[in-house]
């Protein structure tokens, strides 16, 4: 029998307070892909780390691991204010003449190569801090890919796939299959079930710290997984109700900005609209630009009919607009502050006293209740961000705009590293934000989310919106279909 690559046995890890692990094991042989789910804080995080040699296991424990170990986390690991081909050259051995002009275009042309194996082509000179989620996401990939064909060892993804659309997501799959036919062993974390069981070998479920299941993906199917992860049946995302009339809370007219050429939209208060394409096709930049954080190039928008200035976030702010950004941790939060601090931090106004102090009582009764809504685990408001898993902290994230009961709502990938227990809840306060009265835009890479979420979706393709798919054409597949372009021209399927 062939020797594993990854062995694991009696594994526990304790915390003060914590027990993050116990007693798991399972083994990974070479070109298999082991996929590792579970809900955020079932110990998947703490895993990966003991895996990479971040964090110690508890004395008795065995984790054997034959080879080199390469992790891509959810934060990538790129050093933002390097371009592409630095990052990629991190860690590699140069001569002495690795800085000499020949060398660095040999550098650039391998760079774009192995982007071009994604078939992606952004430029590769320009800091990766500037790139979109996505295409940093493609850079991490390919930088820890990179050679995979000339060596064994351990490949661990922790949510690669968060920021990509579907399309890309096929291409990922293909260069990760290709590491585990070289002799890899692949361990990917992903709470996406579906490209769970479309890439997996086996499956290795965590619930509160203990295996659950490690079965193989033929003897699973979706709800079986779902029930292995939760431990009950799943609860489903609250149904969807048809938007009625209502003044126009977002009027958008032409505008333009990074890469989106031409948007309009009119959205009503109570109504949720999703926003779809591939990367590169705008939709990635729309929240950006409307809440002021990408500069404009052009256009007009107005909230409840008052224009509002591009550019300018704490004017959007005051006009009832809240973003909940797709880079929670370059945009969305404060990580090294508390939770409480965080979900506060938008509006202390309404919690100061009359000598300008805050309540500190008042302010912590409101974040409990919050945290309660959200269903964060553990549900502590005292504990630094940054201690939490991505899940837990994009939810934080949209809990603070929430508390502003904002007029408009932009958010981009909210649901992005969330668990697929808590995924309902999130579309549930999705929902609820508009039931009393937000207009809500969602830019998503995840189309069976907007098709469940949304009363429509633009689907955006080069900049500006080619199709407005709502009713009965609402489904993942038409807009998947509409986003490729590969809609039929026998007249317009997607508007009733």
């Amino acid at each position: 029998m062939t020797r594993p690559l990854v062995a694991i046995e009696g594994l526990s890890k304790t915390f003060p307070g914590l027990q993050a692990l116990q007693d798991v094991g399972f083994a990974a042989q070479p070109g298999e892909i082991v996929a590792l789910v579970g809900q955020n804080g079932s110990g998947k995080s703490t895993l990966v780390k003991i895996l990479a040699g971040v964090e110690a296991p508890d004395p008795g424990a065995r984790v054997d691991v034959a080879g080199t170990v390469h992790v891509i986390h959810q934060d990538l690991g790129l050093i933002p204010q390097l371009n592409t081909v630095e990052n990629l050259d991190l860690g590699l051995r140069h001569g002495l003449g690795a800085a000499l002009p020949t060398r660095r275009r040999e550098e650039a042309e391998h760079a774009r190569a192995l982007l071009r194996q994604y078939d992606a082509a952004f430029d590769v000179t320009v800091p990766v801090g500037q790139l979109t989620p996505a295409e940093r996401t493609i850079v991490a990939i390919a930088r820890a890919l990179d050679g995979w064909e000339r060596a064994k060892g351990l490949l661990i993804l922790d949510e690669p796939t968060a920021a990509l659309h579907s399309d890309e997501v096929g291409r990922l799959f293909t260069a990760v299959r290709r590491a585990a036919a070289a002799g890899a062993a692949v361990i990917f974390v992903s709470h996406r079930l579906d490209e769970v069981l479309d890439l997996a070998d086996r499956v290795v479920v965590l619930r509160d710290g203990r295996l659950v299941s490690d079965a193989p993906v033929a003897a699973l199917d979706h709800a079986e997984l779902v029930r292995l992860i939760v431990g009950a049946a799943p609860q489903h995302a609250a149904p969807r109700e048809p938007c009625g009339p209502g003044a126009v809370a977002l009027q958008v007219r032409g505008l333009r900005g990074g890469r989106v050429r031409d948007f309009q939209l009119d959205l009503c208060a109570g109504e949720v609209v999703g926003v779809s394409g591939i990367l590169g096709s705008g939709r990635e930049h729309v929240g950006a630009l409307l809440f002021g954080a990408l500069p404009r190039a052009g256009g007009d928008v107005a909230i409840g009919g008052s224009t509002l200035a591009g550019g300018d976030p704490r004017a959007a702010i005051g006009a009832g607009v809240a973003y909940v950004p797709g880079d929670r941790h370059a945009d969305g939060a404060v990580m090294t502050m508390l939770v409480r601090e965080n979900v506060t931090l938008p509006n202390l106004r309404r919690l100061r006293r009359r000598a300008g102090r805050l309540d500190g009582r008042a302010e912590r009764q409101e974040v409990v209740g919050w945290l309660e809504r959200i269903a964060l685990r553990p549900a502590d408001p005292e504990r630094p961000l940054e201690l939490f898993s991505g899940g837990n902290q994009q939810k934080v994230v949209l809990a603070k705009w929430l508390r502003n009961d904002p007029r408009v709502l932009l958010l981009d990938e909210p649901t992005q590293g969330v668990d697929v227990g808590a995924k309902a809840a999130v579309y549930a306060l999705v929902r609820d934000a508009a039931a009393r009265g937000a207009a809500v835009l969602m830019a998503s890479s995840d189309t069976a989310e907007l098709a469940s979420v949304c009363d429509r979706v633009l689907v955006m393709r080069d900049g500006t919106v080619s199709a407005d798919v709502r009713g009965a054409h609402l489904t993942e597949e038409r807009l998947v279909i509409e986003g490729l372009a590969l809609a039929t021209t026998n007249g317009d399927p997607c508007h009733d």
